[in-house]
C-alpha cells in the first residue's frame, strides 16, 4: 500500500475531490484527519471509510482553526505525512458582478486556506524531515476563463504560494505540489452550471471545451493527489501536475 502507515490530512473531505481523496487514501493505507464545514458530509466519508479517523468540523478559513485540528491530528496518530488542501469555493461572477463579500469569502476559503493549513502542518513536516503537501489548483489559473473572476484569481494565488513554499522549504525535506484539474463531476461544477442562464448549454460547452470529450472524475484527481503525496514522487517538488482532460493542449 502506497501510503501504509502515513499520516495525512485532507481538507474538503465531505464531498467531491475531497471525499474522493479520502476513501482512496484510506484503501493505500493511511491514517486519516478528515475536515470540512459540512458535518452531515463528513460523517457520511468516514462512515464509508469505515477505520478510525479524526474528523474535524471546521473552517478552512478560520484563523486558529487549522492549528487546533492540525494538532488533534498529532495528538491521536503522532506525525502528519501529507495535507491535501481540496477544500474550495467557485462563486462566479466578473469583477464588475461579483459581490465584494463573496470575493471576499473566496479568497478567504482557497487562498487562505490553503495557507492557513500549509502553515498548520510544517513544523511537524519540518521536525519529521519529511512531508508532502498538495494543493489545488486549476487550468484556468493557466488558461484564464470567463464570469468566475475570484475563483481563478485564487487558483493563480494557489501556484504562486505552492511555488514559494517548496523553494522554501525543500531544504527541510518538504515537498509542495499543485495539481491543476480541468472541469471535475462534482456538486461545486454542477453548481457552477446551475447559475448559468441556459444550464444544460454552459456544461455541453464546458464538455465540449475538453479534448477528451468528458469531465474528470473525482477519482482522477485523487490518483493525481496519491502520486505527489506518495513516495513515488520522492523528486517532485514546486511542479504543476495538470489532470485536465487535454484543455491546456487544445
Amino acid at each position: 500500500m502506497r501510503l501504509h502507515q502515513r499520516v495525512a490530512i485532507i481538507t474538503g473531505a465531505g464531498s467531491g475531490i475531497g471525499r474522493a481523496a479520502a476513501l482512496l487514501f484510506a484503501r493505500e493505507g493511511a491514517m486519516l484527519g478528515l475536515v470540512d464545514r459540512d458535518a452531515a458530509g463528513l460523517a457520511a466519508t468516514a462512515a464509508e471509510i469505515g477505520a478510525e479517523v479524526v474528523t474535524r468540523v471546521s473552517d478552512v478559513g478560520e484563523p486558529g482553526a487549522a492549528e487546533a485540528d492540525a494538532a488533534a491530528v498529532l495528538e491521536r496518530f503522532g506525525r502528519i505525512d501529507a495535507l491535501f488542501t481540496a477544500a474550495g469555493l467557485s462563486p462566479g461572477g466578473t469583477v464588475l458582478s461579483i459581490d465584494p463579500a463573496a470575493w471576499d469569502a473566496t479568497m478567504r476559503v482557497n487562498v487562505n486556506g490553503t495557507w492557513l493549513w500549509a502553515r498548520a502542518v510544517l513544523p511537524a513536516m519540518r521536525a519529521q524531515g519529511k512531508g508532502s503537501i498538495v494543493t489545488v489548483a486549476s487550468q484556468l489559473a493557466r488558461a484564464g476563463g470567463r464570469n468566475n473572476t475570484a475563483y481563478i484569481t485564487s487558483k493563480g494565488a494557489i501556484l504562486s504560494l505552492t511555488k514559494t513554499m517548496a523553494l522554501d522549504f525543500a531544504p527541510d525535506g518538504v515537498r509542495v505540489n499543485a495539481i491543476l484539474p480541468g472541469a471535475i463531476d462534482t456538486p461545486m461544477l454542477n453548481r457552477s452550471f446551475g447559475r448559468a442562464p441556459v444550464p444544460d448549454a454552459a456544461r455541453e460547452a464546458s464538455r465540449a471545451r475538453h479534448p477528451m470529450g468528458r469531465f474528470g472524475r473525482p477519482e482522477e484527481i485523487a490518483q493525481a493527489a496519491l502520486y505527489l503525496a506518495s513516495d513515488e514522487s520522492s523528486f517532485t517538488t514546486g511542479s504543476e501536475l495538470v489532470v485536465d482532460g487535454g484543455w491546456l493542449a487544445g
